[in-house]
């Protein structure tokens, strides 16, 4: 997420990386496993691992989700409340540019 490594970057062996950081290789396994699964990288069978394409849309789709969700609760507190809309949005506004 950081750009330190870029679509189809070559990512390292199991072995590899199990040794140059000192775990096991299942540890390794596991992790490349769930990397694969959430979409970060790809493996093809004789030239190894890489960085997926899709790592930074698929990062940003999750994250919007994740915004979706805290959104709704805040809608609902809102609703509940009776804190207008207008006064929401201005708070939102607010929490999004504060660190501009």
């Amino acid at each position: 997420m950081s750009g330190e490594l870029q679509a189809g970057d070559a990512i390292p062996s199991m072995r590899a990386l199990a040794r140059s950081i000192h775990v096991s290789v299942i540890t390794v396994q596991k992790a490349y496993e769930d990397l694969q699964r959430d979409g970060f990288m790809e493996t093809t069978v004789g030239r190894g691992s890489f960085v997926s394409a899709q790592t930074k849309e698929f990062y940003q789709e999750e994250q919007q989700r994740l915004a979706e969700e805290h959104l709704q609760i805040a809608a609902e507190i809102g609703r509940v409340s009776n804190i207008p809309l207008a006064k929401l949005t201005e708070l939102l506004t607010l929490f999004y540019q504060e660190d501009e």
